[in-house]
C-alpha cells in the first residue's frame, strides 16, 4: 500500500495511533466536570474532597513528567505509550467500578500514572518524524486531539451518562484503551530507520543517549532559568483550563444559571472547541512567521482579561459566559508555543527529558488549582444539598474565578519576562547545548 511505504504519509498514521491514546486520556481526564454531581451524590464528598479526587490524577502525572522524558528518550515512545495505555485503561475500568472513595482515588491515579507518558511520547515521536520547523504545528495538532477528547467528555458523556449511567459509561473509555495500547504497539515505530526508511530530509537521525548523556541534560534542563519560567506559566494556564473545563466549569454554569448539565456542557464543551481551533493555527502562524515569544505574551493579556470577567461581573449572559471558555481555550494555543521553545533549545534526542520538565510544572498546577478553588467554594456553601450535591453561592464562584484571574496573570508576567530576555539566546543556548552533548 502506497500509503505505508511512503514515510511522510506513514508518519501521519503513526501519529494519529498515538493520538488517539491521548485524546482518550483526555475525555478521562476531563470527565469530573459532567460526573461533579454524580461523583458526588456516590461518594458523599465535599467540594474539596472532589477537587482532590480530580486533582490525584494530575499529582500522579505531574510526578511521572521527569521520569517519563527519561524513558522516552533511552526506551523510547512506541513502548513507553504503550504500557501507559495500558495501566491508563487499568485505572479507567476501575474508576469505574468503585465501591468507595479511596477506590475512586486510587483508580483515579493509575489513570494518571498511565497516562502521564502518552503526551511526552507523542512530542518525542515528532522530534524524530518531522521537521524543526514543523513542531509547533505538530504540538498544536497534538492538542487539537486533546480538544477532541475534551469534546467527548461534555455534551457527548452527559448524553451517555443519561442513557446508561456514569460507570458504564467510563468504563467503556477504559475498553476503548486497551485497543488503543494494541495499536501502538502494532503499529509506531519510534524513529524511521526502525519502520525500515532513509532518515528524513531535514530531519537528524537521533542517536541514544547514554547514561552520562541523560544526566548532563537532565542537569542542564534544571539549571536553565527559562525553563523554570516556563514551569510556571504552564502551571497556571493548564491549572485554569483543566480546572474549568475538566471539573468546575459545569456545576458553576448549572448553579449560577440553573439549566441542566447537559445544558452546561455544552457551554464547556465551547473550550475545547477553542483549544481545537486555537492550537494548531497559533502552532502554524509562529512556524510560519518564526516568532514565539510575542504570541506568548499577547496571547497571555488576552487570557488573563477573559477571566477577569467574569471574576468582576459573577453573572455575565450566559452567551458571555461561553465566549469567555471559547476564548481561553483558543488562547490555550499561545502557551503551547513554549513547547516548541524548549525544544528547540536541546539537541533532538534529549527532547523528552526537556518537555516532560515543563509538563511537570503544568500538571502540578492542575493538580493544585481544583483543590484550592474547591476550598474556596465550601466557603461559601450555602448549607444546602440537592440529590446529595452541595449547592454554592455565586459569590463563592466569583471567588474561584479570581483565583483563576490570578493565576492568569502570573502566567502572563512570566510571558513578559520571556518575551523581554530571551528572544536573542535561544539559537545560541541550543548549539551550545549540542555541542556540550557532542563532546561526551
Amino acid at each position: 500500500m502506497r500509503l505505508w511505504r511512503d514515510p511522510l504519509r506513514r508518519r501521519w498514521i503513526l501519529w494519529a495511533t498515538m493520538g488517539t491514546a491521548f485524546l482518550l486520556l483526555n475525555a478521562s481526564r476531563l470527565s469530573t466536570a459532567v460526573l461533579a454531581e454524580d461523583l458526588m451524590a456516590a461518594f458523599g464528598t465535599t467540594g474539596a474532597q472532589l477537587g482532590t479526587l480530580h486533582a490525584v490524577f494530575f499529582w500522579v502525572y505531574a510526578a511521572m513528567q521527569i521520569p517519563t522524558g527519561l524513558l522516552a528518550d533511552r526506551v523510547g515512545p512506541r513502548r513507553t505509550a504503550t504500557i501507559g495505555a495500558v495501566v491508563m485503561s487499568v485505572g479507567t475500568i476501575g474508576f469505574a467500578a468503585a465501591n468507595s472513595y479511596l477506590v475512586a482515588l486510587l483508580g483515579r491515579g493509575l489513570v494518571g500514572l498511565g497516562g502521564s507518558v502518552i503526551f511526552v511520547c507523542i512530542l518525542r515521536f515528532c522530534a524524530t518524524w518531522f521537521r524543526a520547523d514543523e513542531f509547533a504545528t505538530m504540538s498544536g495538532l497534538t492538542f487539537t486531539l486533546s480538544g477532541f477528547g475534551g469534546v467527548l467528555a461534555t455534551t457527548p458523556l452527559a448524553i451517555a451518562v443519561g442513557a446508561v449511567g456514569w460507570r458504564v459509561s467510563i468504563g467503556s473509555l477504559g475498553v476503548a484503551g486497551f485497543v488503543a495500547a494494541v495499536a501502538v504497539f502494532a503499529l509506531v515505530r519510534d524513529t524511521p530507520a526502525r519502520a525500515g526508511f532513509e532518515p528524513l530530509e531535514g530531519v537528524p537521525e537521533p542517536k541514544p543517549l547514554t547514561g552520562a548523556q541523560l544526566r548532563s541534560s537532565l542537569a542542564a534542563v534544571v539549571r536553565d532559568p527559562l525553563v523554570w519560567v516556563v514551569s510556571i506559566m504552564l502551571f497556571c494556564m493548564t491549572g485554569v483550563n483543566l480546572t474549568l473545563f475538566g471539573l468546575w466549569g459545569v456545576p458553576y454554569v448549572v448553579q449560577v444559571y440553573d439549566v441542566s448539565v447537559t445544558t452546561a456542557s455544552t457551554i464547556t464543551l465551547l473550550g475545547s472547541v477553542g483549544i481545537m481551533i486555537g492550537s494548531p493555527a497559533i502552532g502554524w502562524l509562529s512556524d510560519r512567521l518564526e516568532r514565539r515569544m510575542g504570541l506568548i505574551a499577547v496571547g497571555g493579556g488576552c487570557f488573563t482579561a477573559c477571566l477577569a470577567l467574569i471574576a468582576a461581573v459573577g453573572r455575565p449572559p450566559l452567551a458571555v459566559v461561553g465566549v469567555v471558555f471559547f476564548l481561553t481555550g483558543f488562547l490555550q494555543g499561545a502557551f503551547l508555543l513554549s513547547y516548541a521553545v524548549v525544544k528547540e533549545r536541546y539537541p533532538s534526542n534529549a527532547s523528552g527529558i526537556s518537555t516532560g520538565t515543563i509538563n511537570f510544572g503544568a500538571f502540578v498546577g492542575a493538580a493544585v488549582l481544583p483543590t484550592v478553588m474547591g476550598w474556596a467554594l465550601d466557603t461559601y456553601w450555602t448549607g444546602d444539598l440537592v440529590s446529595g450535591v452541595r449547592v454554592y453561592t455565586p459569590l463563592g464562584y466569583r471567588i474561584a474565578f479570581a483565583i483563576a484571574t490570578a493565576a492568569g496573570a502570573v502566567a502572563f508576567g512570566c510571558a513578559i519576562w520571556l518575551y523581554r530576555h530571551e528572544r536573542p539566546t535561544v539559537r545560541d543556548i541550543r548549539d551550545t547545548s549540542a555541542k556540550k552533548l557532542g563532546e561526551e
